[in-house]
């Protein structure tokens, strides 16, 4: 199986994960957009979006991650939560 094709199984295995907290959130999130977008790119959110805010500087902290390396990530991570 490719990259691409582990990396879609274990975005669509993450909809069925037991309740994660904020912190993994986060990780799955920016790792996701790393993995598929590449580095953080538009405006960052203003103070008052704090969810906003968190989500892009979650993704602004992977900044230089390759989009593969992103990927893999993203699967170990989703395959550990998984195990509980």
């Amino acid at each position: 199986m490719s990259l691409d094709e582990r990396f879609q199984d274990a975005a669509a295995r993450a909809k069925s994960l037991p309740s994660q907290s904020n912190e993994n959130l986060l990780k799955l999130y920016a790792l996701f957009k790393q993995g598929t977008k590449g580095d953080v790119s538009g405006p960052e959110p203003s103070a008052f979006d704090f969810k906003g805010k968190a989500k892009y500087g979650a993704w602004a902290d992977l900044k230089g991650t390759s989009q593969d390396d992103a990927k893999e990530q993203y699967i170990q991570l989703i395959d550990d939560l998984a195990q509980g």
